[in-house]
């Protein structure tokens, strides 16, 4: 299982949301290439980037960043939010990134998914970010009519290979993963789940390796110390 330390960009800034409310948000750092430079040093292979507000509007704002965070190299980098043009997709790829997460426009587009899956492979990712058991929006600030396992089943048929899932009940509450959620998605379908929200201690890393995850995304705790980068990594590692 791959560990993704996130960093999520507002302003330039990285910062923490609680529960994707954009009015609690913590800011850890003016420098985000620096905390990337953390993660790499402290053996991280993995990063998760997210542009908060490219997922409230759309659009690439904090692209600038975003290119000098993947400029540190020796991360795979995963980058979410606000993508919902192919131009965008192609933008983030050319710039380096390896990976990006279609959210919204998965949602209210299918034929876009679909076309974007067909012209970049694995390279296309989708975000389901769940809110009391549906699928939510342009940055957490709307609920859809899908429920997650809806979503799941429709973006797999469309040959999706890898699914962040995001509790946002849990996210930023440092109270742990919805590890039974994972479970079930591990279980129910076949593709890459990335577990997502409030992951806080490496009993759970261990736990999300042993369901089947493909990852785990580490946020908050990581940032407020609960745990070393390090020790995520090699729980992850170890069988």
């Amino acid at each position: 299982m791959n560990i993704f330390p996130a960093i999520d960009l507002y302003g330039g800034k990285a910062v923490r949301l609680r529960k994707g409310d954009y009015n609690e948000m913590t800011v850890y750092s003016s420098n985000p290439p620096e905390i990337a430079e953390d993660f790499k040093s402290s053996g991280a292979k993995h990063i998760h980037i997210v542009d908060l507000e490219g997922a409230k509007t759309g659009g690439t704002p904090n692209f600038e960043t975003i290119k000098n965070i993947i400029s540190v190299g020796g991360l795979y980098s995963e980058i979410g939010g606000g993508i919902r043009s192919l131009e965008t997709v192609e933008k983030y790829l050319s710039a380096g990134a390896n990976r990006v997460i279609l959210g919204t426009a998965a949602v209210e587009n299918r034929e876009f998914l679909k076309h974007a899956v067909k012209s970049f492979g694995s390279a296309v990712a989708v975000g389901a970010d769940v809110k009391d058991g549906f699928i939510a929006i342009k940055g957490w600030l709307e609920s859809s009519a899908l429920s997650l396992w809806e979503f799941a089943e429709a973006i797999c048929e469309d040959g999706v290979k890898a699914m962040i899932c995001t509790d946002i009940s849990r996210d930023g509450e440092m109270r742990g993963a919805n590890l039974e959620l994972y479970k079930k998605l591990a279980e129910r379908f076949d593709i890459e789940i990335i577990a997502s929200g409030g992951v806080s201690s490496i009993e759970e890393i261990e736990t999300l390796k042993r369901c089947g995850c493909a990852g785990a995304i580490v946020g908050k705790a990581y940032y407020e110390g609960l745990f070393k980068l390090e020790d995520a990594v090699a729980a992850a590692k170890e069988s």
